[in-house]
C-alpha cells in the first residue's frame, strides 16, 4: 500500500502558508530638522500618525538634519524610501543650479517630487534682555547665532545683509542646538530660528531667560521678499505684544524613486491624520489644501492620485 498522507499533509501545509496573507511593511526615511525644533518634532508627530494610519504598515524614522539644504543635497544619495522636508525655493534653486546649489547641480534634483505642505517656516530673531536689543540697529556689535548649514541660517544671514548689519554683528561658532544653553551662559546675546511657531528652542528661551523676539518693520518684510505674519502676544512666555515677521512655505518632498503605493499612503494619511495633529500642536492647523498653491512643484504620481479622488486639483505645472 502506498501512503499519501505525509505528502498531502505537507500541500496542505503549504497551501494554508500561502493562503495566509502576508503584511507588507514599508520603512520610509524622514529628515527635516535639528532636534529640538519645530520641524523635527513634526516629524515625530507624522511617523506617529502614518504608523498609526497605516495600522503599522508604515513605519517612519525621523533622522536629525543640519537643515533644508543639507536634505536636499542628500537626495543624489538616498533611495526610494527618502522623504524630506524644505521650502519650494529651495528645490527650484536646486533644479536650476543657483545660489548655494551654483556649481553643484545634479540630474538628481530633477526628480524630486512633491507630497503635501507642512507648517511655514517662521522667522524668530530672539535677543536676551540683557542685551538691550529691542530692534535691528540695536544688533549691531552683538553676538548672534545663526546655526550651521539651515535654511535659517541662510535666511538669517539675508535679514543682517539686507539690514545694513553685514560685518557688524559677531556670528558666533556653535551649533543651533545650543542655543538655548549659551544664551542664558551670556556666551550669546541673541539667536536666530526659523521653526515654525510655537517654536520649542524659542519656547525654552523665553521661558528660563528674558527674551525679545524682534519684529520687522513693514520696509523690512517688503525688502525680505518674504510673507508677513503676526506671531499673537502670550505665545511665548513674557510676550505682551504682537510679533511681526516673516515666512516662507515648506512641504514634504520624495523622488521618483519612490512607488505610487507608498507616496499615495503617505499622502492619504497624512491628510486624513491632520485633525489630530492639530489637536495635539497647534501649528498643524494653518496646514490645509489651500497651501498646495504655494509649492510649485511637481507631486509624486502617487500623491496626484490621492488628490484626485479627494477631489483636490492641482496644476498642470505641478503635475
Amino acid at each position: 500500500m502506498i501512503h499519501f498522507l505525509k505528502p498531502l499533509a505537507a500541500v496542505a501545509s503549504v497551501a494554508a502558508l500561502l493562503a495566509t496573507p502576508v503584511l507588507a511593511e514599508t520603512r520610509v526615511t524622514y529628515k527635516s530638522a535639528k532636534t529640538g525644533s519645530s520641524y523635527y518634532q513634526m516629524g515625530v508627530q507624522i511617523a506617529e500618525a502614518m504608523k498609526a494610519g497605516t495600522g503599522g504598515d508604515i513605519i517612519v524614522t525621523v533622522e536629525e538634519s543640519q537643515g533644508s539644504v543639507q536634505n536636499v543635497m542628500e537626495v543624489k544619495a538616498r533611495g526610494g524610501d527618502y522623504v524630506f522636508t524644505t521650502p519650494p525655493a529651495l528645490v527650484g534653486l536646486a533644479q536650476g543650479g543657483k545660489a548655494m546649489f551654483e556649481g553643484k547641480g545634479d540630474p538628481a534634483f530633477d526628480e524630486i517630487r512633491a507630497l503635501f505642505p507642512i507648517p511655514s517656516l517662521t522667522m524668530h530673531f530672539v535677543m536676551s534682555k540683557a542685551s538691550g536689543v529691542t530692534d535691528f540697529a540695536g544688533m549691531e556689535g552683538k553676538t548672534i547665532l545663526l546655526g550651521k548649514g539651515s535654511f535659517g541660517a541662510t535666511e538669517g544671514e539675508k535679514y543682517l545683509g539686507l539690514f545694513g548689519l553685514e560685518g557688524k554683528v559677531n556670528i558666533a561658532d556653535v551649533e543651533l542646538s545650543g542655543a538655548v544653553a549659551a544664551l542664558k551662559n551670556g556666551q550669546i546675546d541673541g539667536f536666530v530660528t526659523a521653526g515654525s511657531y510655537p517654536a520649542p528652542n524659542v519656547i525654552e528661551a523665553a521661558a528660563s531667560a528674558d527674551v525679545t523676539v524682534l519684529s520687522l518693520t513693514d520696509e523690512q518684510i517688503e525688502a525680505s521678499k518674504r510673507a508677513r505674519l503676526v506671531i499673537p502676544a502670550g505665545t511665548y512666555a513674557g510676550q505682551d505684544a504682537d510679533i511681526v515677521t516673516t515666512s516662507l512655505p515648506v512641504a514634504a518632498f520624495t523622488t521618483t524613486k519612490m512607488d505610487d503605493d507608498t507616496a499615495y499612503e503617505l499622502t492619504r494619511t497624512f491628510w486624513e491624520g491632520k485633525a489630530g495633529l492639530g489637536q495635539d500642536a497647534a501649528w498643524w492647523n494653518g496646514v490645509d489644501p489651500a497651501l498646495l498653491a504655494t509649492v510649485p512643484v511637481r507631486f509624486h504620481p502617487g500623491a496626484q492620485r490621492y488628490y484626485e479622488e479627494a477631489g483636490i486639483a492641482l496644476t498642470d505645472d505641478q503635475k
